[in-house]
């Protein structure tokens, strides 16, 4: 007669079990939960193992991840603290002898000197004296029964005597009949000056002068009681006319 063997009933709770199938789930799910917390921290790097069977491999955190999280926090430590608003410092205040010193004004390109005002001078006249303050010693017209074709003006000996207008020299010499040293301008509008007596001439023949300039030094060459300028003015060559009102309507009065 074959002996029954027991049988259990699966519904019997009093049926014993390994355990084993219970602890590895119960490993695995705190595994789990681990992992999941170290992501919520920010941590990476964490290697979770997990194996099957009856010895479950632990779960391991890698040094090099640790080290990067101690890094990442210091990063964050510092980021925070360079938010921080600085505050300034006070300016050191300047010594004495830098407050009292006086600046030194810098020259500039742009300083320039003031302009200097520029000389003006009045235009010479068409028609001048010829030898101005002198006094008349004589006037045109009859004299000891012959006529005086000229103006006689006197002053020391020496005086320049100037052109009476701009012109060209025609003589210059000793014009004969008692005139002496004598200079002709001719000024090129049918009329010539005549300047006579002179002790020495400063112009030649041809040259060019302007009115107001030294033709010559007053003397008393030819025939003259003193030193003395014989004035002429000619209408065309050795055609004397009266010299006072002549120079008169150009503006000079010879004192006649």
């Amino acid at each position: 007669m074959q002996e029954d063997s027991p049988v259990q009933n699966e519904n019997t709770p009093d049926a014993p079990h390994t355990g084993q199938p219970q602890r590895a789930g119960r490993r695995n799910r705190l595994i789990v939960l681990s992992a999941a917390a170290l992501v919520a921290l920010g941590l990476g790097g964490v290697a979770v193992a997990t194996t099957g069977g009856d010895h479950p491999a632990p779960a391991a955190v890698s040094l090099d991840a640790q080290s990067r999280a101690e890094a990442a926090s210091r990063a964050d430590r510092s980021a925070r603290e360079s938010s921080t608003p600085v505050t300034p410092s006070a300016s050191p205040t300047p010594s004495p002898s830098a407050a009292t010193a006086s600046p030194t004004p810098a020259k500039t390109a742009t300083a320039k000197a003031k302009p200097k005002p520029k000389k003006t001078t009045k235009p010479t006249p068409a028609w001048v004296n010829p030898m101005p303050g002198a006094a008349v010693t004589s006037c045109y017209g009859q004299r000891w029964g012959t006529l005086h074709a000229g103006i006689d003006l006197a002053l020391p000996s020496g005086t320049p005597l100037r052109a009476a207008a701009a012109g060209t020299v025609t003589q210059a010499g000793d014009a004969s009949d008692g005139y002496g040293n004598s200079v002709f301008i001719d000024h090129g509008n049918g009329y010539l000056t005549h300047y006579a007596h002179q002790s020495r001439i400063a112009v030649t023949v041809g040259q060019k002068v302007k009115a107001g300039q030294v033709i010559g030094y007053e003397g008393a060459t030819g025939d003259a009681t003193g030193p003395h300028l014989h004035f002429e003015v000619h209408q065309g060559m050795w055609n004397q006319i009266d010299p006072a009102p002549f120079m008169r309507t150009r503006g000079v009065d010879l004192g006649c």
